[in-house]
């Protein structure tokens, strides 16, 4: 497996279709086609632009995952955490309580 290959997987991991993501790290769909197909390879600034969307860049360029460090956040925790700031008190309230109910359930 290519860096484009753990590109592409990187970019589903996230939820995201070629398009999106490409505008997300400055580069363009068919730049991004380019990227997974193994065509071109991205630069030091797209990169870092895929990490501040939440690629692991390291995995994408050695194909290995970065160990996480304890404490850390996955990208999905993160984003339920940026979600749940932005609701009101009450929304706020029922999140807890589903999420209570929810982590109950499951044991």
């Amino acid at each position: 497996m290519g860096i484009g290959d753990r590109l592409k997987e990187e970019r589903e991991r996230l939820g995201l279709n070629q398009t999106d993501f490409a505008a997300l790290a400055g580069a363009s769909k068919n730049t991004q086609y380019n990227y997974e197909k193994g065509e071109r390879s991205p630069d030091a600034n797209y990169l870092s632009a895929a990490a501040a969307q939440g690629v692991d860049v390291l995995y994408v360029v050695t194909g290995e995952r970065k160990a996480q460090a304890p404490g850390s956040l996955s990208a999905d925790e993160t984003q339920l955490i940026e979600r749940y700031r932005l609701m009101t008190p009450e929304a706020q309230g029922t999140i807890n309580s589903v999420s209570e109910a929810l982590a109950t359930f499951n044991k």
